[in-house]
């Protein structure tokens, strides 16, 4: 089932095609909808929808930028344009830029459906075409791509030098010279390792980068993808977004998951080689998992606290956001160490420690949305302190027991490497929900990270998609509104961040199961039954 996401200023236009296209029936699923190219950008960043439905003529972006810019982050995406009859110019050049189609308006649902159905039927053709074995392995097989794979192995292996990798380059139609160089490598974790899967997944993965990015396979498993750009910011957003592109191909269907290295941005094509190295050794470290990660080194760097120590200034609950098992040892040294020789006061001293250490666990697991009086209920108990700091042993076992239950809570609800990233933008969400232009981008840039990075470990830490934790704060809200006020359906809508009334009500209906009025009835039945 292909996903749509549409784009329209005119509401009754959105809300004519999300409503009269029976969906299910049809063979798709709506994937969502925004009022400008701005603001669908943001979504469709997050939602990664299969087709996209948009306007040409809008306020703030309009559809041809928006266009472009959905090709170069998301290539994968098929794109329909409605256009006025005065537009035909304009549907001419989209057409040139990569759209798969465009309907004049004022158009029928049953141009809708057939285009959608035409769109569709492309994107079956390029499904079976990645099933056609025989002709991958010919394909593959061929002289001239293993040539190139390699001399791209030897360009990240750094065995080449720079003049003689730009004119090797120029033999395979590549165009090396460029101000900055960035490598990802992918590994790819198939659950049947026959060939067969194999020489699909590397078709599928090289017919699905887009132009701009030399990949190639340097194992069975291993992508490696090399990027370019004017600037860092551009090689930092081409790198998330090929990283993205890549999860996306082989992960939709649930064959497999991938985890993604992504090396620094570096200035020279002989440092491509180091940029290689670094995205490689954030998959050896990786451990295998069944999730998909996106890692970059940047990431690395934020988490190499080890020269932290335990001082005032420096409060434990913040290293425990970040903390592996690995740290704990060092942890309870470092207590250990604040104790002394202070032999006769030891357990006074310990039961200050040991009371430091409780507390910190406590906010880190109410910062997660836990309670720690149902997640380590004996810690809280005085008898718990006076056991704990009997001798100096039992006072290691005590402390290093807490810290591991609390790194296996913290890992279950996200993976730990970024829970303060998690936590502040959760906040900002929780602080602006009821913002109509609240999204992915603004969010991201709240705490300091690009779009394309953000996504990604957002998703992956939550385990749901930005867009859809977004939706689902705010139509708790709004049930809170619906349960405790008078208020109008429209307006709880408006008062939640939805600027259609319709739309919060398909949203509401899709997440709750009802629509807003069956469920503010449902709800006051209950409670008078209570």
């Amino acid at each position: 089932m292909y996903s749509v996401f549409i784009v329209d200023d005119e509401m009754i236009v959105r809300e004519g095609i999300r409503n009269r296209v029976d969906w299910e029936k049809s063979g798709f699923s709506f994937a969502g909808e925004a009022g400008d190219g701005e603001i669908a950008l943001s979504m469709i960043q997050d939602v990664k929808p299969d087709i996209l439905i948009t306007d040409i003529r809008m306020p703030f972006m309009d559809g041809l930028e928006l266009a472009a810019n959905v090709k170069k982050i998301q290539p994968w995406i098929k794109i329909i344009i409605l256009s006025g009859h005065d537009e035909f110019e304009y549907a001419k050049k989209a057409i040139s830029i990569g759209v798969e189609d465009y309907i004049l308006k004022p158009f029928t649902l049953e141009e809708i459906q057939n285009c959608l159905k035409k769109v569709a039927q492309t994107l079956d053709k390029e499904k079976q075409q990645f099933s056609d074995f025989e002709r991958l392995k010919d394909e593959l097989s061929s002289a001239y791509l293993l040539s190139r794979e390699k001399f791209l192995s030897d360009l990240v292996m750094g065995t080449l030098d720079s003049s003689t990798a730009v004119q090797k380059a120029q033999e395979f139609g590549i165009s090396l010279l460029s101000h900055y160089y960035g490598v990802i490598v992918c590994n790819i974790n198939v659950k049947d390792d026959d060939l067969n899967t194999l020489v699909q997944i590397k078709s599928r993965v090289l017919n699905g980068i887009g132009e701009g990015v030399s990949g190639f396979f340097i194992a069975p498993n291993i992508f490696v993808g090399i990027v370019k750009g004017s600037d860092k910011k551009a090689v930092e957003e081409s790198e998330f977004s090929l990283a993205g592109t890549v999860q996306h191909t082989l992960s939709k269907d649930g064959g497999c998951n991938v985890i993604t290295g992504i090396g620094s941005t570096v200035e020279h094509i002989s440092d491509i080689t180091a940029s290689f190295k670094e995205a490689s050794a954030i998959i050896k470290d990786s451990r295998l998992t069944d999730r998909n990660k996106i890692i970059s080194s940047d990431d690395i760097g934020k988490d190499d606290d080890s020269s932290i120590v335990l001082q005032e200034n420096d409060p434990l609950v913040d290293r425990l956001n970040y903390a592996d098992e690995s740290e704990i040892d060092q942890i309870i040294t470092e207590y250990i160490a604040l104790l002394g020789e202070n032999t006769g006061h030891f357990s006074i001293i310990a039961s200050y420690l040991l009371v430091d250490v409780i507390m910190a666990v406590s906010k880190v697991i109410e910062d997660l949305g836990g309670n720690v009086k149902e997640v380590m209920p004996e810690i809280l108990s005085h008898s718990f302190v006076d056991d704990a700091v009997q001798s100096e042993d039992v006072f290691i076992e005590r402390v290093k027991d807490i810290l591991t239950r609390l790194l296996e809570y913290r890992n279950s609800h996200v993976s730990g490497r970024y829970a303060s990233v998690i936590l502040r933008a959760k906040k900002f969400i929780d602080k602006n929900y009821m913002d109509p232009d609240l999204c992915l981008r603004s969010t991201a840039e709240s705490v300091n990270f690009s779009p394309n990075h953000f996504s990604a470990i957002f998703s992956q830490e939550c385990g749901t998609t930005f867009i859809e934790y977004l939706t689902s704060v705010r139509i708790a809200q709004a049930k809170k509104l619906l349960r405790t006020t008078d208020m109008k359906s429209a307006d709880i809508g408006y008062e939640v961040g939805f600027n259609d009334p319709h739309y919060f009500s398909f949203l509401f209906k899709k997440v709750s199961g009802m629509s807003p009025r069956e469920w503010r009835s449902s709800s006051a039945g209950e409670s008078s039954s209570q």
